[in-house]
């Protein structure tokens, strides 16, 4: 257990923190996920419209330092790599 005044904060600021990163980076996988399962039901239509909100939070996340943003880079490429080449097949 903390001692110290300073120490004690900083437990409160970690755990206000993790809820908060928690939060952004769910909201991101979850995204990516309806992505993927959208392509793989090739539904291009919601998967075009997944991808977008997908990007997004990505950047969202990113941007508030909840994941690297290389991280977000190579996530987003991935999905647009997965989507162009299942509609190259359609």
């Amino acid at each position: 257990m903390a001692n110290t005044l300073s120490a004690k904060q900083r437990i409160r600021n970690s755990a206000r923190k993790a809820i908060f990163n928690r939060l952004h980076r769910s909201r991101a996988r979850t995204y990516v996920k309806n992505t993927r399962a959208s392509v793989a039901e090739k539904d291009f239509a919601t998967a075009k419209t997944e991808i977008i909100k997908a990007i997004s939070a990505l950047d969202r996340a990113a941007g508030k330092g909840v994941v690297h943003p290389n991280n977000a880079a190579r996530r987003k490429s991935r999905l647009m790599k997965l989507l162009n080449k299942a509609t190259a097949k359609k």
